[in-house]
């Protein structure tokens, strides 16, 4: 028996959600870092802890990225997804160092169903990560189009 997929009704204004714990480390962020970003703050631990960042740390993209797969694993792959507006604003508010472990917390701002699409839930939400001390280091918001289920049920 499948487990039923996660609705806009599940998602409520105000609701905030704990999800995940990444584990940082040197390695993965001089990887990404050698592939997507080479910046010397990213690559090199002398030259990072000489810069106004004050050691090595990952690239902001890399950080999107892992909010992104904690999302996918936090509700994304349980939900009736039916795509996205995109992200409006990413904040780079603190750097994320090795010593990092990251966890997912994300607000439900606002949600509307469409007027176009009934059968279609817009949820505008933020998305954080948290490190082990509670730290915000990212911050980004964005809409996830979700299936409504009472539209879903009207037409069975």
């Amino acid at each position: 028996m499948s487990k039923e997929l996660l609705h806009y009704e599940d998602f409520n204004v105000g609701d905030i959600n704990m999800f995940g714990a990444f584990a940082m480390s040197a390695d993965l962020i001089r990887e990404y870092a050698a592939e997507w970003d080479p910046q010397p703050f990213h690559l090199d631990e002398e030259l990072a802890n000489a810069s106004v960042l004050g050691g090595l740390c990952a690239s902001g993209w890399q950080v999107c990225s892992i909010l992104n797969r904690l999302q996918v694993m936090a509700y994304a792959n349980k939900a009736a997804g039916m795509g996205s507006f995109g992200v409006e604003q990413v904040k780079w508010l603190k750097p994320v160092y090795a010593t990092d472990v990251l966890t997912l917390r994300y607000t439900v701002l606002e949600k509307r169903v469409s007027s176009k699409r009934p059968e279609m839930g817009i949820v505008r939400m933020r998305w954080e990560a948290v490190n082990q001390d509670g730290v915000t280091k990212t911050e980004m918001t964005g809409t996830n189009l979700i299936g409504v289920r009472a539209a879903r049920e009207a037409v069975s």
